[in-house]
């Protein structure tokens, strides 16, 4: 196993960039699990704590290092290990990004469900936070889509959670109790996922419509209906502008001042045109100014500019994203709410999320603040924002994690009670406290 002592900057900083570097005394590289067990075990002696990095496109600053701890990157277990169509099952270690499932899987009639934005992220990363993606409103979120995986824990010892099997009442589910923790119980190192038949037949639709309200009502309709998209996303004029103005291309000429962009998919061509007929129709009734059929060639560039929405920003100077989710019918509400929070701490806003989910992601973006004007307002913004979701019946993060980022702001929406059912799990599992501590929350 490679062991670096003189750590590169790369490491020291999150996707985030942080103002300040964080500390870290090594970083090591396995290359299977059996060089992750013994890397905790030789961290547990040392009494070191430990951090795991996977490919660095979280949001949350989750793998920030801090009090020169020991980190792990788990980038060279890079390997597809094979495809059982048995069991329709995909054998991967955690370092394989989802780019790679993608090239991969293209030559098969197998997909994999999950479709996050970032497609550099890692299988390992995506477990971590429960990643989402833009597909989930049909085929659940990342959890849904793993079958088993082998994790290592803190004292060095592995244990496989999940199998291969569809029912599974056999004591507790320790497959759904790693996934999401975000590194703080386990590092999972190889995983056994789901694949499924890719449908026949898919074609992708886009509804413009005058205002957000009709938005509202076009999502209420869909999810109500007995038409099951595999994408519903939600496309507003200054993220598709600062995606357009990235990737270089422009969207479809489609009328209206926000969008939806819905794909559907079937095995058969009179089911997909029933589909296609329903949403066009549900559309129109919702208010749609027009409502679209893509070309396969139109789809390809308007789901690229959907995907390049965040990286659009990103390219045009510091921001600042929040993932929260709220119930359906409170989707277009929370965008309103977080443009007028924009107006109000007179700061850019870009929105574009999962309608079908009720997820939106929410950026603030910089402009000629001084950096302590930019933390202020970011904080202003926040603490404005939150509560107002937890209001809602929302939660803080749909799919991103909570990390550094969000963890002051957890009380808004889990009680005492349950704050002190997640230490017992992290004091059973991790006495030491060595995995990624402070992070999500804190012990004290």
């Amino acid at each position: 196993m490679e062991i670096d002592k003189t750590v590169a900057d790369k490491y020291l900083k999150t996707y985030m960039e942080e103002d300040q570097a964080g500390s870290a005394e090594l970083i090591a590289f396995p290359k299977s699990t059996e060089e992750v067990q013994d890397f905790m075990k030789e961290a547990k002696q040392a009494g070191k704590k430990v951090v795991t990095v996977g490919s660095q496109t979280g949001l949350t600053s989750a793998t920030y290092p801090q009090d020169n701890a020991w980190l792990i990157s788990l980038e060279k277990m890079d390997k597809i290990l094979g495809l059982d169509d048995k069991t329709l099952t995909l054998n991967v270690q955690a370092g394989v990004t989802l780019a790679q499932f993608r090239e991969f899987l293209a030559e098969t009639p197998y997909f994999y469900a999950p479709d996050p934005g970032n497609k550099n992220a890692s299988i390992g990363g995506t477990a971590a936070t429960n990643a989402g993606g833009m597909r989930a409103i049909s085929y659940g979120v990342t959890r849904d889509n793993i079958r088993g995986f082998d994790v290592v824990l803190a004292n060095g010892e592995k244990l496989h959670a999940g199998s291969l099997n569809k029912k599974d009442a056999t004591a507790y589910d320790l497959k759904d109790l790693f996934i999401g923790t975000e590194g703080t119980l386990g590092i999972m190192t190889e995983f056994q996922l789901k694949i499924l038949p890719r449908p026949a037949f898919e074609k992708s639709i886009i509804m413009g419509f005058p205002s957000l309200d009709g938005v509202a009502n076009a999502i209420y309709e869909v999810v109500k209906s007995p038409v099951q998209p595999v994408a519903l996303e939600l496309l507003e004029e200054s993220g598709i502008r600062y995606s357009e103005e990235f990737i270089n291309k422009k969207m479809p000429e489609v009328k209206g001042e926000a969008f939806l962009l819905t794909t559907v998919a079937e095995n058969s061509a009179d089911g997909l045109d029933f589909q296609v007929q329903a949403i066009e129709q549900l559309g129109q009734l919702a208010g749609a100014v027009e409502v679209r059929e893509l070309s396969e060639t139109e789809a390809v560039a308007m789901w690229e500019i959907r995907d390049n929405i965040l990286n659009g920003i990103t390219n045009r100077g510091d921001w600042k994203m929040y993932d929260p989710v709220v119930p359906n019918h409170e989707f277009t509400n929370l965008v309103v709410e977080g443009k007028r929070l924009g107006e109000i701490y007179n700061v850019q806003t870009g929105f574009f999320g999962h309608a079908g989910d009720g997820n939106i992601h929410i950026c603030v973006l910089r402009d000629d603040q001084n950096d302590q004007e930019w933390a202020d307002t970011k904080k202003a913004y926040e603490n404005d924002l939150f509560p107002y979701v937890a209001e809602k019946g929302g939660l803080l993060s749909a799919e991103h994690g909570v990390g550094l980022e969000k963890k002051e702001y957890l009380h808004y929406f889990k009680d005492e009670s349950y704050m002190q059912v997640l230490k017992s799990i992290k004091q059973a599992l991790d006495p030491d406290n060595m995995l990624n501590p402070g992070k999500v929350f804190s012990l004290d």
